[in-house]
């Protein structure tokens, strides 16, 4: 297959970098990676794509930084899509601009339950410091 639409990635090698400037999307056509977020020094992995998946598609509609690093998992094969080609093919096919916002919608929906459980979790924490399940028992870790 042709590097002119997509390359191969082999392993622990990035596809993109958290803070670059983003002039494409991607889509895995083939293996999966590791979606990386780093705050205050300490890198999470909080996603994992396989095929089917695109990501890079907020850099291309805002114009802005990476806000992630994505790593090759396995070996992957991804499609790039340029700017002017993905608005291209959405004056093409509009139905394009349908699909894209379901992705970034279901994102979304998965951020916020994520949300919901961290402050849960922290609610949790913050009326039990000493470790203790907030209905008086021992916590998991207590002696």
């Amino acid at each position: 297959m042709s590097d002119l639409l997509g390359r191969n990635y082999q392993p622990g090698e990035d596809i993109v970098t958290e803070g670059e400037v983003g002039d494409c999307m991607y889509v895995i056509q083939q293996g999966s990676a590791e979606v990386i977020r780093t705050e205050d020094g300490v890198a999470t992995v909080v996603d994992t794509m396989v095929a089917g998946d695109l990501f890079g598609e907020m850099a291309i509609l805002e114009h802005t930084v990476r806000s992630s690093t994505v790593r090759a998992v396995d070996p992957v094969r991804a499609l790039t899509i340029d700017r002017k080609t993905f608005l291209r093919r959405i004056q093409e096919d509009p139905s394009l601009a349908l699909s894209i916002l379901d992705v970034m919608c279901r994102r979304v929906r998965n951020l916020d339950t994520t949300i919901a459980h961290l402050k849960h979790q922290l609610a949790e924490l913050s009326a039990n410091p000493e470790g203790g399940s907030p209905d008086g028992s021992p916590g998991e870790n207590a002696p």
